[in-house]
């Protein structure tokens, strides 16, 4: 048994009431009594983020919305409990504490800069946003390497590679495949994508997510997003990484190696396992899980992407192979693409044709020669191609 199971874990979870970071309370709530969370914060949902307060005696919160902010603030007026309202609190709340895990599961470009905060501060951090990777990795590493902080990819493609390669070293790795169910248009016909509305895109055959990754895995921009992770994350090129449909998501990635071997990881669709293994990396506890299903191991049903389906995969041929400021420019024009066709102001497909025209303008090509140098230029980047979009008559 390891030392750190004799005594309490400290735990810090940035974003604890999105669908990571419930996963993450669900495990923790199995074993509670050996943990104790320094820190939660959320943004809005205070319902879910009282519960988890309650049940974990939780003394520093931070609250993002400022509404609801004085709202969870009036509620515990007479609780010695530290609620914050911005991320600039950090340093304050963890000065004295050295964490042993903390999850970064804030959704979007907003959870770059505490991400890069608390890994000071922490031992080990378990990474699920792709923004904070895709835009900001090189600042990242830099981080994780200047305070000798291990990290852990938590999504579960990614988690399924890391467990997979072993530290295997770039020329040992022939290909690696991040796994796709291909949404729910994967059968859809193609004479029917100008009608698709937005509750058909919002409905995942296989996993509940929330709206924006629902959306991203529909036109299948979260495998572009995956691919670049993986190159990152890996440091790989490319040429060695590929998408390959999968529509029961049990199998999450394959790696063949220039040995003549190949391996592949199965789990259940379900967040808490990679969790759970990220939690507990040496076997020291087990989970219930579901027996194998032969039925779909006797039929994997591997496919080749149909780039007529799903375009926006074409955007792969043409990334920087070093970090560059462009993935901010691609990531940034996505998600104003993606809110517009929630609100109903542009069509499904729109979403791709439009990304891949905007993406090839000269004014946002030229920073596929600029890396980010840091999080301050990544915010800015994103606040002026976010006005370009807005400006754009579509």
């Amino acid at each position: 048994m390891e030392f750190f199971d004799l005594m309490k874990r400290k735990i810090v979870i940035l974003g604890s009431t999105g669908s990571i970071g419930k996963s993450l309370i669900s495990v923790l709530k199995k074993d509670a009594n050996s943990f104790e969370i320094v820190l939660l914060t959320a943004n809005k949902n205070i319902k879910d983020l009282l519960k988890q307060i309650t049940f974990f005696k939780v003394k520093n919160i931070i609250v993002t919305d400022y509404k609801k902010y004085l709202i969870i603030k009036k509620y515990f007026k007479n609780k010695k409990i530290n609620i914050y309202n911005n991320f600039k609190s950090l340093e304050k709340i963890l000065k004295n504490h050295k964490i042993d895990y903390t999850m970064s599961a804030i959704s979007g470009l907003v959870g770059l800069k505490p991400t890069i905060k608390v890994i000071r501060y922490s031992k080990k951090i378990a990474i699920a946003n792709k923004e904070a990777i895709i835009c900001g990795w090189s600042l990242i590493k830099n981080e994780l390497k200047k305070y000798k902080t291990d990290f852990i990819p938590v999504d579960s493609e990614h988690f399924s590679i890391w467990s997979l390669i072993n530290n295997a070293k770039d020329q040992n790795i022939e290909k690696l495949f991040i796994t796709a169910s291909g949404g729910p248009f994967i059968n859809y016909p193609l004479k029917n994508f100008q009608f698709i509305t937005t509750k058909q895109a919002l409905k995942h055959p296989n996993w509940s997510m929330g709206k924006k990754i629902s959306i991203d895995s529909a036109t299948m921009m979260n495998k572009v997003f995956e691919i670049i992770e993986a190159k990152k994350i890996f440091d790989l090129s490319y040429e060695k990484l590929k998408i390959l449909v999968h529509p029961k998501s049990y199998v999450h990635a394959v790696v063949k190696f220039d040995n003549g071997l190949t391996k592949l990881l199965i789990h259940d669709t379900n967040m808490v396992i990679p969790i759970f293994n990220s939690l507990y990396p040496n076997h020291s506890k087990k989970i219930n899980s579901k027996k194998l299903d032969f039925n779909i191991i006797n039929n994997l049903n591997f496919k080749v992407i149909d780039i007529k389906r799903f375009p926006v995969v074409k955007m792969l041929k043409s990334l920087p192979s070093k970090d560059s400021l462009y993935e901010t420019v691609i990531v940034t024009i996505n998600d104003k693409l993606v809110n517009k066709f929630l609100r109903n102001e542009i069509s499904f497909i729109e979403i791709s044709k439009i990304l891949l025209k905007v993406i090839n303008f000269k004014e946002f090509k030229k920073y596929k020669l600029i890396k980010p140098r840091n999080v301050a230029q990544i915010e800015q980047l994103q606040d002026y191609v976010s006005l370009k979009i807005d400006s754009l008559s579509v």
